[in-house]
């Protein structure tokens, strides 16, 4: 079995959708609360700090995987990682060429958690990975441009983008900046399975080559119809707030989803989504272990099981 490394690993969504394309591996997480939850799953897990470790303390590990901390980046954020994105781009070129970087230039630290993938790319590039998989939120995806430039330097094969994640069997329509890279071979991003929602078009029609995207009322069955009432990016004022039907894919899963409101079709307010149905909509299934507190916070940060598993087979097929 193959065997990886991945930082920033969170509750197990990259790991479980790598699992199921056999390989295995290790987790570095820092947060008790996310450890909780690896444990409980039955994943091996390094409880710690990724900046305090490297490749030669996980020798074995022949694929990368990392999905650092995006808060700073996010548009959910304050926005100090994305007002610095030159920055973190200069720094990347910077790490390419072998030179220091000062990551006290950045206002959040969490920001400069972004650069690590990089150093344990390159930093002792003899311990080498076939494979390597990353992925954020698409504000990202120029830092991910930037890595692309230094690690074909180092020979990797190298694809980048941002992808829909209903248009790989996630029931949720959220979008990732991903890179994946590789030494053997050509790189390519994954091949989307399921068609792109698109608000008012029937689930039946688009290509027909590919699979209908995947509603909220088909992941949680036994909830029947509902409407959810969203209140994000509204500003607070009621009549932005957007809905979705259960008949439609979820919008995207962050660590307040337990703030939507759910009706049902006569208006009537139902019980918010348990941590079970958040997370069955980031692709775990129903009986994942979740544990420790701040659940949603959890379920929010983890990739979707079914984009990791497409993205782990691109990066190792």
């Amino acid at each position: 079995m193959i065997d990886a490394i991945h930082l920033f690993a969170g509750p197990g969504g990259l790991e479980c959708g790598a699992l199921a394309e056999g390989v295995d591996g290790t987790g570095i997480e820092w947060d008790a609360h996310t450890v909780a939850t690896r444990v409980a799953a039955g994943l091996a897990t390094t409880h710690g700090d990724v900046t305090q470790y490297g490749p030669r303390d996980f020798p074995r590990a022949t694929v990368l995987t990392a999905g650092p901390p995006c808060q700073t980046i996010s548009i959910a954020g304050k926005g100090s990682g994305r007002a610095e994105l030159d920055q973190i781009v200069t720094a990347v070129k910077l790490m390419g060429a072998g030179d220091h970087v000062d990551k006290s230039m950045f206002a959040d630290p969490r920001t400069a958690l972004i650069l690590e993938p990089l150093r344990w790319a390159i930093e002792d590039f003899e311990c080498g990975y076939n494979a390597i998989v990353l992925e954020q939120v698409p504000q990202a995806l120029p830092v991910w441009e930037a890595y692309a430039e230094v690690l074909r330097s180092e020979g990797y094969s190298v694809a980048t983008g941002v992808l829909r994640t209903e248009q790989y069997g996630v029931p949720q329509t959220r979008r990732r900046a991903v890179l994946v890279a590789r030494l053997v071979g050509e790189a390519k991003l994954p091949e989307p399975t399921h068609r792109a929602y698109r608000k008012g078009v029937p689930q039946h029609e688009g290509d027909p080559q590919l699979k209908p995207w995947i509603s909220m009322g088909e992941s949680l069955p036994d909830r029947g119809p509902f409407t959810v009432i969203s209140n994000y990016g509204t500003g607070g004022d009621p009549k932005n707030r957007g809905r979705r039907t259960s008949s439609e894919p979820a919008f995207t899963v962050t660590g307040k989803i337990s703030r939507l409101r759910l009706v049902d079709p006569d208006g009537r307010e139902l019980p918010r989504l348990t941590p079970t149905e958040a997370g069955q909509l980031q692709g775990f299934p129903a009986d994942y272990p979740w544990s420790g507190g701040d659940i949603a916070q959890q379920i929010g940060n983890a990739c979707p099981v079914q984009l990791a598993a497409a993205l782990i087979r691109a990066a190792t097929r």
